[in-house]
């Protein structure tokens, strides 16, 4: 098993792999990935893997999330180096990283798919993931989340709290995710150690809890000060030879050698104390029982203990720092790690306890191997799983062997016989399975758990299963029709597309009735532009895209109820059926359609089912410009019909019904609205305001930093198309952007009078 970063491999062994680096020829020496396992880490920081295997709490799975651009592939390919699992340090911008493997991903030096990693450090075994900070591809973020016990937020010590910063923290809140924070960075020009803390504090809501404060700031940054153990942290050469930061010196800090830092240190280190005790009653009652308060005399262990009380209740969040690039501070957070970032046995799953000690696990990510097929990563929380064996897939009611178990390092894998709970797998084998399926060791033992739940849940009725949560995946905001380049490629192009909507829960697929194009739906132009991208490279299909076009959604203005007739013969039998539907809207007109029945004791009659499903058919086609609709109740009524009509009548007849309630209700476009960023210097500020007043834009905050203007505002998606663009152009170059999904937004008479003439051609 070998490393595959981007060399070309001249000799390989059990023990080592040597490669040839395409840039510079040079040949370098690896270790193998069976090798790693048996060595542990680097460094004199060994782990026992026969204790590690078992030991379920050396194991931390934890994610790496953060803005674009704000170091987080950089920061874990500092962390696989300095634990020993690669002797190279890839670069974002030369192409040669671990966990960026696309093709995709090294041309543009972004992160778009997930990549999981395993490595050791100090006796525990990291299950990593590094996720991607475009928005575009915030899907892949959630599904990672999903699983993990643990998260480093890493940040833009210039910048602070960004963005999609904010998006990635709410997504982590939502699974109450103990987090580290990170400022990177701090070599940069701008770098703000105070300014990035309040930012945390400000716009994230949390509480930080710096741990360290730096020594020297910008291009001066060379060290920084543990307020946990009072040591000064410094990094050097040895031998005046570069060590990539795997040298370092930690010296205690002292009145007498370090004036300057001295006060700022115990002033950091009593303010720390002081909001432990604020935060955790255990540490409290401690102080209470010393003679007085002294800040330097309580003990790191005590100090420790506090910090990861408080981190595993989502109280406050440690902050550390320092620069993954000039390979500073990244061993400390990794320490930071295995110290206060939770074990499996401390995220408690509740549906998970209904399997008592047998196989429970998830399917969290999907990706399609030409040689292996599906390979699905699984979060194991119970159980062991082993490979040649079988499970059954709860969500999908169907059994499936798993032919080989691989252990994962971003593209790279090694092959298991079993792993245990607590860990991250890859099965191969699993034709059936999707993301967010849970899988359990067989059908009698997912009946016991429901026996459990079911018990344990008594007003959740017979229809609640103990399935495990899946992923929230928000609408698409873009589409567009893709077109192969002869008819000789559509049934490939159309595998294509199934193999990616299986890897991208994000990515919808489906044909327009009227024309019979193929129609992509995604989160941005960026993600559409990349699946281009891999039909092209990966599939060798020259596909096209036509022009990207706007996911506008529909809602009614009023309530009404309608009936539909339908009587037809078919062959010797005649169908008739009377569907009679009411619609109204919600009262949060971003909520998901609701289709209902009236009376809910119909909910196990067929007929009632086939009207059910007709209703949601139409719902898929508003009545102003056939988009689908948002924030209405649909309830079904009532239905007569003549026995033996067929479920096809009868959904067709509801589909007419729900079309006639929708008109009657009277409705009206929403357009999608977007979180924008723009930041820029003050001689070019008036241009951004003015251009985004042009764009029907919303200010609503312009702040400042440093010498920067940061603005704040809310723009219709429309209006945003090519927007980086032309932000460069007005701007020379002086500014940048950042654009997420806000809301859907009715838009008004006029406005919708013009996208209905741009939609239809007249315009």
């Amino acid at each position: 098993m070998m490393l595959r970063l981007c060399r070309g491999i001249v000799q390989s062994s059990s023990n080592f792999v040597f490669v040839r680096c395409k840039r510079c020829q040079n040949v370098q020496k690896l270790f193998s990935f069976q090798t790693l396992v048996k060595r542990g880490s680097a460094s004199g920081r060994r782990s026992t893997p026969e204790r590690d295997k078992h030991d379920i709490t050396k194991i931390r799975n934890i994610g790496i999330m953060a803005h674009i651009d704000a170091g987080k592939t950089t920061t874990t390919e500092r962390m696989l180096y300095y634990s020993g699992t690669t002797k190279h340090l890839g670069d974002v911008d030369d192409g040669d990283t671990v966990t960026d493997y696309m093709a995709q991903e090294r041309e543009r030096g972004i992160t778009i798919t997930s990549a999981a990693v395993t490595f050791f450090w100090d006796g525990h075994r990291i299950n990593l993931i590094d996720t991607p900070g475009h928005v575009d591809f915030t899907v892949e973020v959630e599904r990672s989340l999903r699983v993990l016990d643990g998260a480093i937020a890493v940040f833009d010590s210039s910048a602070g709290v960004e963005a999609q910063t904010v998006t990635v923290w709410n997504q982590a809140d939502r699974y109450k995710i103990p987090r580290l924070a990170f400022l990177n960075k701090m070599d940069k020009k701008g770098a703000d150690f105070e300014y990035s803390v309040r930012s945390i504090q400000d716009k994230l809501q949390a509480v930080p809890l710096p741990l360290q404060i730096p020594i020297g700031k910008e291009q001066s940054f060379t060290g920084l000060v543990d307020l946990v153990t009072m040591e000064v942290v410094t990094w050097q050469q040895t031998n005046g030879k570069n060590t990539h930061g795997k040298d370092f010196i930690k010296v205690p800090l002292t009145s007498e050698k370090h004036t300057a830092l001295w006060e700022e240190a115990v002033n950091g280190r009593a303010q720390l104390v002081e909001k432990l005790a604020d935060l955790d009653d255990i540490f409290a009652e401690y102080m209470l029982t010393q003679d007085e308060f002294d800040a330097l005399q309580v003990p790191t262990e005590e100090i420790q203990s506090a910090i990861r009380r408080v981190t595993l209740g989502n109280q406050a969040v440690p902050l550390l720092c320092g620069s993954s690039l000039k390979n500073k501070g990244v061993q400390m957070l990794m320490d930071a790690v295995n110290r206060y970032l939770p074990n499996p046995r401390e995220r408690k799953q509740e549906v998970v306890q209904f399997y008592k000690n047998d196989l429970c696990a998830y399917a969290f990510k999907v990706i399609h191997d030409k040689q292996r097929g599906p390979l699905v990563f699984l979060r194991i929380y119970f159980g062991t799983i082993k490979s040649q064996g079988g499970v059954y897939n709860a969500s999908q009611d169907c059994t499936e062997r798993i032919s080989r178990l691989l252990w994962v390092l971003a593209d790279d894998y090694r092959e298991v016989s079993s792993m245990e709970a607590g860990n991250i797998a890859v099965a191969v084998g699993l034709k059936k399975t999707v993301t967010g399926d849970t899988l359990v060791s067989s059908q009698p033992a997912f009946r016991i758990a429901c026996k459990n739940y079911v018990n344990s849940h008594p007003q959740g009725g017979q229809a609640a299963l103990p399935l495990l949560e899946g992923v929230t995946v928000p609408p698409p905001v873009f589409f567009c029709t893709i077109e192969p380049p002869s008819q000789a490629f559509q049934d490939d192009l159309e595998k294509a597309l199934q193999i990616l909507q299986h890897e991208d829960p994000s990515l919808h697929v489906r044909t327009d009735p009227d024309t019979g194009q193929t129609v992509l739906s995604g989160m941005g132009e960026l993600h559409l532009e990349i699946i281009r991208d891999r039909i092209q490279k990966e599939y060798r299909i020259e596909a096209e895209l036509g022009p990207l076009q706007i996911a506008y959604r529909e809602c009614i203005h009023g309530s009404a109820t309608q009936s539909a007739t339908l009587d037809r013969v078919i062959g010797d039998r005649q169908h008739r059926a009377i569907v009679t539907v009411s619609v109204e809207p919600l009262s949060d007109l971003n909520a998901p359609t609701e289709i209902k029945l009236k009376d809910e004791s119909d909910a196990y009659d067929e007929h009632f089912q086939a009207a059910l499903s007709g209703a949601e058919t139409a719902s898929i086609q508003g009545p102003v410009i056939s988009f689908p609709v948002m924030g209405v109740r649909i309830t079904v009524t009532n239905c007569h019909i003549l026995p033996g009509t067929s479920a096809s009548v009868i959904s067709a007849c509801a589909t007419q019904a729900v079309h006639r309630a929708l008109q009657s209700a009277g409705g009206a476009i929403m357009e999608p609205i977007m979180n924008v960023e723009v930041t820029t210097n003050e001689s070019k500020l008036g241009a951004v305001l003015g251009d985004l007043s042009k764009r029907r834009g919303e200010i609503k905050t312009v702040d400042s930093h440093l010498r920067s203007r940061v603005v704040i505002a809310k723009c219709p998606l429309a209006e945003m198309v090519g927007y980086s663009t032309k932000l460069r152009t007005i701007t020379s170059g002086a500014a940048t952007c950042s654009i997420e999904f806000s809301n859907y937004r009715v838009m008004t008479s006029s406005d919708q009078s013009k996208t209905i003439k741009n939609i239809m051609g007249i315009l």
